[in-house]
This record gives structure tokens, sequence and C-alpha cells, in this order.
């Protein structure tokens, strides 16, 4: 015997198909709400371009100041941002000897048509005049292809503090020549760190200007602005 159970819960509606003749429809936005939407893009595009009109003028500050005068963790950024820049602008020389044949002490004069200046001037064709005051390196190159037994074969550098002042020994350098014969040069060299300041003047002395090596390369001086 089959037991029939039955129930007066009705069967959920069966939802109506769409046939393919039949399109969905959505509704339009409104005017209000097309307008509010360009209002919120354009209030973004403005914020965009004030963040970044902001951080350009930012960078340009620090790139400007002192790593001294930025807040902490910045100054390495931005002296690095700067460096080559600074470079650049450093003061330097590098001077080419002109030869000598006088029989006598005196500074060594320099060949400014083919020596490099960089915000320093000459004064005489042997002083180097400090426009930038700072510290600088200081370096000079002599050689000797001659001797003398009555002089030492010496180059000093000199500094004053004005074309009337008084000048000073700041380095100074030997060399000696080989006794055997053998080798007929020898290069006194020096370099020093001095700090300058604007109207300072430098030059190189010798005990006998026709002792020099004139050969290009072999005679030289110079200086840097660090």
């Amino acid at each position: 015997m089959i037991n029939t159970y039955q129930t007066s819960v009705a069967a959920p509606p069966v939802p109506p198909r769409l046939s393919r003749s039949q399109q969905v429809l959505f509704p339009a936005p409104s005017q209000g709400h097309s307008k509010s939407l360009l209002r919120f893009l354009a209030g973004v595009v403005v914020l965009h371009l004030f963040l970044s009109v902001g951080g350009f003028i930012y960078l340009k500050q620090n790139d400007t100041m002192h790593p001294s005068q930025l807040p902490s963790g910045e100054g390495k950024v931005a002296y690095r941002s700067s460096g080559k820049q600074e470079t650049s602008n450093r003061a330097l020389a590098r001077m080419v000897v002109r030869q000598q044949t006088a029989h006598k002490s005196g500074y060594l004069q320099w060949d400014m048509a083919h020596s490099v200046l960089k915000s320093v001037s000459y004064y005489h064709n042997m002083w180097l005049t400090i426009e930038q005051p700072g510290d600088y390196y200081v370096y000079s190159r002599v050689t000797f292809s001659k001797g003398d037994p009555k002089l030492p074969l010496v180059s000093m550098v000199k500094l004053r503090e004005s074309e009337k002042r008084e000048e000073k020994i700041v380095m100074r350098a030997y060399c000696t020549l080989d006794s055997s014969g053998v080798s007929q040069l020898c290069t006194a060299t020096q370099g020093e760190l001095v700090t300058l300041e604007k109207g300072n003047q430098l030059s190189v002395w010798i005990p006998d200007l026709s002792l020099v090596n004139y050969e290009e390369g072999a005679t030289t001086f110079g200086i840097f602005r660090l």
C-alpha cells in the first residue's frame, strides 16, 4: 500500500523567462547626479595639480638649501641631488708654467693662454688671487733637471693676504738629483689643505729658475676649492 502525503503549502512561483526579443532597461542618471560627478572629477584634478606644484616647490627649496639647514635625515639626500651643480661651480686653477732661463731666484710665471682658471684671477702672471673664500687643496709639482752645489733643490708655495702684504711660506718640498749621474731629474711634489680668504694670493718660489725643467707636464701648480 502506498501512503500519500498532502501539504497545504503552495509551491514557489516560477520566475518568468525573458525572451530574446525583450530588453532590460536601466534608468538613466538624473541631471543632478551628472553635475555632482563632474564636480567630483574636477576636484580630483585640481587636488592632483596642487600636490604636483607643491612637491616641485618643496624639492626646489631643498635643492638650494645647505645640508645643515634641512631637517634631520634630509641633509644627505639634498646634498647628493645638488652635488653635480656644486661641483661645476667650484673654484679651481691648473697652471701651465712658462719657461724662464734667468739664473736668479724668483716666482714661476704661468702661461695664461694654456692654463685653466675658474673663479680665480691672477696678478702679474705669477700670483693666483682667490675670489671665493673657503678650504682649498693646493698642490705643486716642480721638476729640476740641473743641480747647484750651493743651492738646495727646493720649491716653496708662498701666501700673502693681498698684493701689498708680506708673503709667508705655507708649503715647502725638496728633491735630490742622483749623484751617480744615472738620473738627471728629480721632482719636488707637495699638497696641502689651506683655508683661504677672498683676495689672498698664492705663488711658487724657486731659488734658481734656470734649474727647473720646463717640459710639458713636468712642472705645474694648481688649487681646488673643496
